[in-house]
């Protein structure tokens, strides 16, 4: 079953409200998203920690990679261009970083604070091949936007 994104989101809204922590919504969104969709294998946000490096932040699931530089993978792919990326098949995505060998797609979004700002990217990969959609990255974008666009 698809995951209910307005309902989704309301309970973000609802569980964030007033919250300017960046690792506490980081959490928070994780933690809902994850548990919303049995396509969603590993839930998690990576931070830019330093010029053109991703650090693991909060996530459900299996081990992540600890670093990431915005040069290699999916993630840095999201970072390094600011736009989402949507790999059906993650064994065709040049410079692929397994950090899990059971995830067969993914879905990476930058996330951006006040003033536009790249806060780091938020990653979700499926053990199903082309397991998300156009309209997962948009309702994700949509819900990142609404609760990091104040953060500083």
């Amino acid at each position: 079953m698809p995951v209910d994104y307005p309902t989704l989101s309301k309970t973000i809204a609802s569980l964030t409200e007033g919250e300017d922590d960046v690792i506490s919504l980081m959490a928070t969104i994780a933690c809902e998203v994850h548990h919303s969709d049995e396509r969603f294998d590993w839930t998690g946000f990576y931070r830019v920690t330093a010029p053109e490096v991703l650090k693991i932040g909060p996530y459900q699931g299996g081990h992540g990679c600890l670093v990431i530089p915005f040069t290699r993978g999916v993630c840095g792919a999201a970072a390094r261009t600011g736009k989402a990326q949507l790999v059906a098949d993650v064994d065709a995505f040049p410079g692929h970083i397994a950090c899990a060998s059971s995830t067969r797609s993914e879905l990476v979004i930058p996330v951006y604070g006040a003033g536009q700002r790249l806060l780091g990217v938020f990653d979700i990969d499926s053990d199903q091949p082309d397991a998300f959609t156009a309209a997962d990255a948009d309702a994700l974008s949509g819900i990142l936007e609404r609760t990091f666009s104040t953060v500083k």
